[in-house]
């Protein structure tokens, strides 16, 4: 079955790809929840309409993109946070501290765009490697160095 998808569907595609998913999966889940609709020809002609006055607007937000990915990338930021004597923190660091020091940085990241790479939640002092995904397959790659609040 093909289908157009309205929004991006993790692990399928991104919105307005034509993609190939089994019966069932786009008949019960996609269509019904809003996710996709059938590939007709007329559905095609007119996503190709579209896609072709959107390529504009695409271009400018991928120069965007990647001018915010080469402004970031290799960039270290400090997050200090309570701390014991042995080292360990009080609670976790996840990905909305680390956003919450990006836009005091100036840099507006959503969360859900932050991942530390090989952790879920932080619990020890030290320097992390983290990912940001910026615009669908550009990415920037930054470190963040957790300390102790004096």
């Amino acid at each position: 079955m093909e289908i157009i998808l309205k929004q991006e569907v993790p692990n399928l595609g991104h919105k307005d790809d034509i993609v190939t998913v089994r019966n069932g999966y786009g008949a019960n889940y996609l269509i019904p929840k809003g996710y996709a609709t059938m590939a007709t020809p007329s559905a095609k002609k007119v996503l190709a309409e579209n896609v072709k006055q959107r390529a504009h607007k695409e271009a400018k937000l991928r120069q965007d993109a990647t001018d915010l990915a080469a402004r970031l990338d290799g960039k270290q930021f400090k997050l200090a946070t309570k701390v014991s004597s042995t080292g360990k923190i009080f609670g976790s660091v996840n990905n909305i501290q680390v956003a919450d020091v990006l836009a005091a940085a100036g840099f507006d990241i959503d969360r859900r765009n932050i991942t530390i790479v090989g952790e879920d939640h932080v619990k020890e002092v030290g320097e992390y490697d983290v990912v940001i995904k910026i615009y669908r397959e550009i990415k920037a790659n930054i470190k963040v160095e957790i300390v102790g609040e004096e």
